[in-house]
């Protein structure tokens, strides 16, 4: 099968599901079974989820990806034009590792959270729009006005959710619940 068949996409993803095939086939697993499974695969909840096409813009729902490490394979991921909703309780995240990334992947940044200053002070160089937001329903409304067909809104924040939401599964209901409203 091509790679392009996997449910799930992007580097990390493709090599835990060629991993996965891998350790199937060991197990005498048929190899209709494993292609199957990988084609069919539904992603968990809050992790890289994929909520709606609107208008030819794409929203994912990364509500889960808390630090740094999370946010970067989850831009990794990504092949079209990306609009960051990022933000939230930092837990002292350095973003230098995100630099690179971000450069290649990133249009617009929407920060959702109450302090965003680490976000701007590590971001302003190298993303001319960074916008503010203090709710999932204004980021997602932001980040859908700024978006063009083709771009993709993906809610990664690098942290925690505990400054505007009771956790990331209320931040991520909430983004998607706007997105339903849109």
């Amino acid at each position: 099968m091509t790679l392009e068949k996997l449910a799930l996409q992007g580097k990390q993803k493709t090599n835990n599901s060629m991993a996965s095939g891998i350790v199937g086939r060991l197990f005498d697993i048929r190899k209709d079974a494993v292609k199957e499974s990988l084609c069919d695969f539904q992603n968990v909840e809050h992790r890289l989820e994929f909520v709606a096409k609107i208008r030819n813009i794409e929203f994912f729902n990364d509500s889960k990806a808390t630090n740094v490490n999370s946010t970067w394979f989850a831009l990794e991921s990504m092949n079209r034009p990306v609009i960051w909703i990022v933000g939230g309780l930092d837990k002292g995240n350095d973003y230098i590792p995100l630099i690179e990334i971000v450069k290649l992947k990133v249009k617009s940044i929407v920060c959702l959270g109450l302090d965003n200053r680490k976000i701007f002070n590590a971001f302003s160089d190298i993303i001319n729009n960074i916008i503010e937001t203090t709710t999932a329903e204004e980021a997602v409304n932001r980040a859908y006005n700024l978006g063009e067909p083709g771009d993709i809104v993906l809610l990664s924040p690098a942290c925690a959710s505990f400054d505007i939401f009771e956790n990331f599964e209320d931040r991520g209901n909430r983004f998607k619940k706007a997105v339903a409203e849109l």
